[in-house]
């Protein structure tokens, strides 16, 4: 899977958290880390061992970030939002709402 080859750098990091607004003490803390070892990271100060980048990754996606591995237009690594699991059950909600489906064009 191309999403495995992402290799997340502190500047991406500190763009995921701002992106999904958690603090630092959050983050570190969902991730298993000391505050002050991913300030360090994120500024590129300080190396996290792979673990450690593993656990900040998986927490930071569980926070909603969606990270997007450089691809075949190599435009580089990325960041963006995903859906939470409380938006996707409102679409799903919307879409079983009854009637006919048809295109959405207006």
């Amino acid at each position: 899977m191309a999403q495995n080859l992402l290799q997340l750098t502190g500047s991406l990091a500190r763009a995921a958290r701002a992106l999904v607004g958690t603090s630092a003490a959050d983050t570190a803390e969902a991730a298993g880390i000391g505050r002050h070892e991913l300030r360090a990271f994120e500024k590129g100060g300080g190396d996290l061992t792979p673990d450690q980048t593993q656990s900040l990754r998986l927490a930071l996606e569980r926070f909603g970030a969606f990270f997007i591995a450089d691809g075949v237009n190599r435009r580089g690594h990325g960041v963006r939002l995903k859906f939470s699991a409380e938006k996707a059950r409102r679409v799903e909600t919307w879409e079983n709402e009854g009637g006919l489906s048809a295109e959405d064009d207006v």
